[in-house]
């Protein structure tokens, strides 16, 4: 494998994710969860995105980074960011430890691997409650798993987004 390691945090997040075996959905040591995709970037985070508004989840800001690396005259493959949230769940987590506003709101990263395979990115919750030492909001960590899981396979898989 390849890497250009001038890209920074970037390539060490991605050298982390890569190393991951193929089609792995479940948290490595690092907390990452990762999924292979059936589409290419964009669109995956499309359908991510089309799936967290549906289910009136705030979609802040997505952030293209291979198209900042262009405009800098870097090459990176499709590398892409979504950065979502809902202060419903988000707030009694920071009320337990701020510190954990770090890592909130949520984010996804979608990529084409060096094989070709579009993968989507996350940080386990469970990784996120040992890493800030939350102990009690078992209950929030719980429904924010089971929502990444439903939001994200909607995202990987053709079919399934929710109606308006």
């Amino acid at each position: 494998m390849r890497h250009k390691l001038h890209i920074g945090a970037l390539a060490a997040l991605l050298l982390g994710v890569i190393a991951l075996a193929p089609g792995l959905a479940h948290a490595a040591g690092d907390g990452m969860i990762v999924k292979t995709s059936d589409f290419g970037v964009t669109k995956t985070l499309d359908r991510l995105g089309i799936a967290l508004e549906r289910a009136g989840i705030t979609v802040f800001a997505r952030i293209d980074h291979s198209k900042g690396a262009k405009k800098v005259g870097l090459e990176l493959p499709p590398t892409a960011l979504i950065i979502f949230g809902n202060p419903k769940l988000g707030t009694p987590l920071m009320q337990s430890n701020q510190r954990i506003g770090l890592d909130l709101p949520l984010k996804a990263l979608a990529w084409q691997d060096t094989d070709g395979s579009v993968k989507l990115g996350y940080t386990d919750p469970a990784w996120l409650a040992k890493r800030h030492g939350i102990a009690d909001r078992d209950a929030v960590f719980k429904k924010m798993t089971g929502a990444l899981n439903k939001f994200t396979n909607m995202a990987i898989k053709k079919g399934g987004l929710p109606k308006q």
